[in-house]
């Protein structure tokens, strides 16, 4: 085959692999959202006769030799990427059998099923089998790649490819030897005003108004949509076909406001990614933790600024006259930032928030390294919350059934993205910054569009060209630091609370 012959082949192929993995992100889309409740185990078996076809295809050794003689070719850097990223997909799928694929994806349809029903019936009992399934299950892929250290660095490279478990922790050692005083000296000081969140606000004037501020960020409703589900999540289910979920409460508009800035920040994310990465190995997020970045700086730092508040609260206080009609501007941006213990990580505040990460990350630590058992996961739970938080739930439902991600997926690699994420977020947004003075400004406008173009240019239009260290240096000039984030959690919060 000539060149251009192969190159075209595997254009072809990959073509195909992104397709196949968009009929299965639909898939799931559709069972977090529309789905009837009693066709949930019909949803895994479709879902696990899809996961087996893509990993039949991802593993065709015709595939495999087609790789092979790309590597002789002459290529420029991005080709070059491409092909080294994709062999490194090849070679880890190659090792895992097709019949464990197919039997883990089933196993997480029916996981998940069981945990929609099981936690509000706080139907504890009903998931520690299935948990334990879950657990094997990670432990046996992560059993295919002996090269690493434990399960738990497999599972990290995989979602943040480059980091150990060994660097996560020094993180985390760092995050709450600074958090936890600051956390105790702000719980200490006095609580701004919040009564006037618990009043009822229209949930279809919620959802419309986060709508409004996402497309504000650059979001565009041409290229996905928003609908409800039970957990929000943002999904790519074609090249430009990229949608979000939300969640709304009646007596707190903030939930959904931003539940749907959170998401928006993922897509805008995989909005940017230049066009001509669609569809290849480059064509997404390069890892968890820079995803995670995106949400958390659009969410918190733009979304939780007093510039922000500025700009917006006259399109809220329109929008809920009589809910707002005691309320300025002022109280709404303090309220926002309220710093309390919480039992919910979704709901925690940026102060406490990387407390829950850390706490669901050391259990599952323990779980996959033989120290805990699952029966004995939801006393784990109360206990780790007692120690970092000083709170004990009253049920499961607002402990170990909380999060989705053990009961529709693996054990590992997962949370730990969203503490990554708020470190970056900050870095990023601090040359962000640096490069375009005066966004508050910009902000209190409504304008967001110079740092959306920014981080465009540096963060989403490269997709997975560079390693996730290379992009960190190439848009911020250093490594992932912490420096910048608890700078600015110093910052906000010791003028928010007027600390010494």
């Amino acid at each position: 085959m000539t060149r251009q012959d192969t190159w075209a082949a595997l254009t072809r192929h990959w073509q195909e692999l992104s397709d196949l993995g968009g009929i299965g992100a639909l898939l799931g889309w559709d069972q977090s959202t529309y789905l009837p409740g009693a066709a949930g185990s019909g949803r895994a078996r479709q879902r696990a006769l899809l996961a087996g076809v893509r990993h039949g295809r991802a593993t065709d050794a015709g595939y495999g030799r087609r790789l092979d003689q790309a590597g002789a070719l002459d290529l420029g850097p991005v080709e070059a990427r491409m092909l080294a990223v994709a062999r490194r997909e090849f070679e880890r799928a190659t090792r895992l059998p097709a019949a464990f694929v197919r039997a883990s994806s089933q196993h997480a349809g029916e996981s998940y099923a069981a945990w929609v029903e099981a936690r509000p019936a706080n139907d504890w009992a009903r998931m520690v089998p299935l948990l334990e399934r879950t657990l094997d299950l990670s432990l046996e892929g992560a059993s295919f790649f002996p090269e690493f250290a434990g399960p738990m660095d497999y599972f990290i490279d995989r979602s943040d490819e480059g980091m150990t478990a060994a660097q996560v922790d020094a993180v985390f050692a760092e995050l709450r030897g600074a958090l936890v005083p600051l956390v105790d000296a702000v719980a200490a000081a006095p609580a701004p005003r919040t009564d006037f969140l618990a009043r009822e606000y229209p949930i279809p004037t919620q959802l419309r108004l986060g709508e409004e501020i996402g497309a504000l960020y650059g979001y565009d409703f041409t290229r996905g949509r928003q609908d409800l589900t039970a957990h929000p999540f943002m999904t790519r289910l074609g090249a430009r076909d990229v949608r979000i979920t939300t969640r709304a409460q009646l007596a707190d508009p903030t939930d959904a406001l931003y539940s749907t800035l959170h998401e928006v920040g993922h897509a805008l994310y995989e909005q940017g990614v230049a066009s001509e990465l669609l569809d290849t190995p480059l064509g997404g997020g390069v890892s968890a933790g820079v995803h995670e970045s995106q949400l958390r700086l659009w969410e918190n730092i733009v979304g939780r600024s007093r510039a922000f508040w500025a700009g917006q609260f006259g399109r809220f206080r329109d929008a809920f006259p009589e809910q707002l009609n005691d309320v300025t501007e002022e109280e709404m941006f303090r309220a926002v930032n309220v710093v309390r213990r919480s039992l919910i990580r979704t709901d925690a505040d940026e102060l406490t928030y990387n407390l829950h990460v850390i706490i669901r990350y050391e259990l599952e630590r323990q779980l996959l390294g033989g120290s805990l058992a699952v029966s004995d996961l939801a006393d784990a739970w109360h206990a780790a919350y007692e120690a970092n938080l000083g709170l004990r739930a009253s049920s499961h439902v607002d402990g170990v059934l909380q999060d989705v991600h053990w009961f529709s997926g693996g054990i590992g690699g997962v949370f730990q993205g969203y503490t990554l994420g708020n470190v970056l977020s900050a870095q990023f947004y601090a040359s962000a910054s640096a490069a375009n003075p005066g966004l508050d400004a910009e902000f209190a406008r409504g304008e967001f569009g110079r740092l959306h173009g920014w981080l465009s240019e540096h963060v989403y239009a490269p997709g997975r060209t560079f390693t996730p260290n290379e992009l960190v240096v190439r848009a911020t000039g250093q490594g992932m630091t912490a420096a910048p984030y608890l700078a600015y959690l110093r910052g906000k919060y010791t003028d928010l609370y007027g600390l010494s």
